[in-house]
């Protein structure tokens, strides 16, 4: 097959041939048909998360299945699927607790290979193992999942959209649904306008927030932030945002979203909630940022902050969840991919991806 391969931080992808291992066992091989170029996969391309060795990026993708290992039951092959870069096992302690996105499975999100140490990707005859970067390996034109990373959706959902369920909307959207504690009439905060911040301000809507301001120095990204529910937007290069939030909702607000990754931005959303309120870690920040908080002002205020992998979504259950409620016209998911580019162009999406200027490249496969 060919895929994207990442040799060294910093330098070009090279579109080349990579060996592929069949399904084995619960697993299943899909085709490729477009995968989005997140936020994430750049801080792989540029060295902010380390890479283990040659490596494929992508984990936002969307497919058919052509071939199904023994035991598979959930997918069969000609289904159209949304992946997922992480999928729970639904088994362990914490899949029974509903909590996902701490099942031990996820690890595979970092560790650049299957739970078991395996990637399915080589080179040279095998002799030269292919990392398949932040848990799945999209950009590419095939690659073998977990049955539950498959997650069918109908067939007549256009896959170049739908591919950015699998990272931003179920990061963002899940974040709002499942992982903050969101009451009809509540005010929120997110803070970065991209992809998933767009998404978060779409699930605090569907949630019942009445006023969700969005935080972002990007002029187009703050327009774009109102189509997706914000009600408010704030240029932190000219407004201080703790004041304007405390301007629009006296006390602050109910939820505060990092949607960026940063610990000077989580302090920033920490100044900007209310009494009894709540922090979203949700961007990846990079390995090195950390937090000091004071145990007698949380204390006293009551504040918590939560960390939220994936939106902490189950894919099995939370994608058709997402399907359903683009199809009813509550997530305007097709104005979120702002541009298309084929597999070879790859390095030139990467640059889309870093201008900043649209929401989500998706590059579609031969």
């Amino acid at each position: 097959m060919r895929a994207a391969v990442l040799e060294a931080a910093n330098e070009p992808l090279r579109v080349c041939e990579v060996d592929l291992e069949g399904p084995g066992p619960r697993e299943v091989r899909v085709r490729i048909e477009a995968c989005g170029v997140c936020h994430s996969d750049i801080s792989l391309v540029d060295g902010t998360f380390p890479m283990m060795g040659p490596t494929v990026a992508g984990h936002e993708a969307a497919g058919v299945v052509v071939e199904v290992g023994p035991g598979v039951s959930r997918v069969a092959v000609g289904d159209h699927v949304v992946l997922s870069p992480n999928p729970s096992c639904g088994d362990c302690r914490a899949c029974r607790r509903g909590r996902p996105g701490a099942c031990g499975e996820t690890a595979a999100l970092m560790t650049a290979t299957f739970p078991d140490g395996t990637t399915k990707l080589s080179r040279s005859g095998g002799s030269e193992v292919v990392y398949r970067g932040l848990g799945l390996g999209a950009w590419a034109t095939e690659v073998v999942v977990s049955e539950r990373g498959a997650v069918p959706v109908p067939a007549d959902v256009p896959l170049d959209v739908a591919c950015v369920i699998g990272c931003a909307v179920q990061t963002g959207v899940g974040a709002a649904l499942n992982t903050a504690s969101l009451l009809p009439g509540d005010s929120v905060l997110v803070i970065g306008a991209g992809g998933i911040g767009v998404s978060i301000a779409a699930g605090a809507a569907v949630a019942g927030a009445t006023r969700v301001i969005v935080s972002d120095p990007s002029e187009s990204r703050r327009e774009q932030a109102m189509a997706f529910g914000a009600t408010d937007v704030i240029d932190p290069a000219d407004q201080d945002v703790v004041a304007e939030v405390q301007r629009l909702v006296p006390g602050g607000v109910d939820a505060a979203f990092d949607a960026v990754g940063s610990a000077p931005l989580i302090d920033t959303a920490l100044a900007a909630t209310c009494n009894g309120g709540e922090v979203l870690m949700v961007g990846a920040a990079p390995i090195d940022h950390s937090l000091t908080l004071q145990p007698v002002t949380m204390m006293f205020s009551e504040k918590s902050v939560k960390g939220s992998l994936l939106g902490s979504c189950d894919s099995v259950r939370d994608i058709p969840r997402i399907v359903d409620l683009w199809q009813a016209g509550r997530l305007p998911l097709e104005k979120m991919v702002t541009s298309r580019r084929p597999l070879d162009e790859v390095n030139e999406a990467i640059e889309d991806a870093r201008s900043g200027k649209g929401l989500r490249t998706v590059l579609t496969m031969p």
